[in-house]
């Protein structure tokens, strides 16, 4: 019983210096103004500091999201099956494999010797 009557005043005691707070008027006084100056340059340097540290954050695991879907070794491959005539008159099955994302979409290949593929030819 003893335990539950500490623990219920010290929670009671977080709960009172929670909603009473501190007085922290940034007017300052025009005799004092060091604390204020203090404040001023306080605050501006913590957002430069907390601007940067952040940025760095971001920078970071982005590069990291990035390296792992560069370096990911899983990808999916989907077979389909074309019927073409041969030029003697032959008709076979012949398998195109395309490279695709994970959502089923295609994904855009460059050409193999990282040249452009030439544009379609007007008729």
């Amino acid at each position: 019983m003893n335990i539950i009557s500490n623990v219920s005043v010290a929670a009671g005691l977080l709960a009172l210096m929670s909603a009473v707070g501190c007085n922290s008027d940034k007017t300052g006084s025009p005799y004092h103004p060091g604390p204020v100056a203090g404040t001023v340059v306080g605050t501006g340097v913590g957002e430069v500091v907390g601007n940067t540290v952040g940025f760095a954050g971001v920078v970071v695991v982005g590069t990291v999201s990035g390296t792992k879907q560069v370096l990911n070794p899983n990808y999916r491959m989907v077979r389909y099956w074309r019927t073409e005539t041969t030029s003697d008159g032959r008709t076979i099955q012949v398998p195109y494999d395309l490279l695709v994302d994970e959502f089923g979409r295609p994904v855009k290949m460059p050409a193999p010797t990282g040249n452009p593929a030439p544009p379609p030819v007007q008729k």
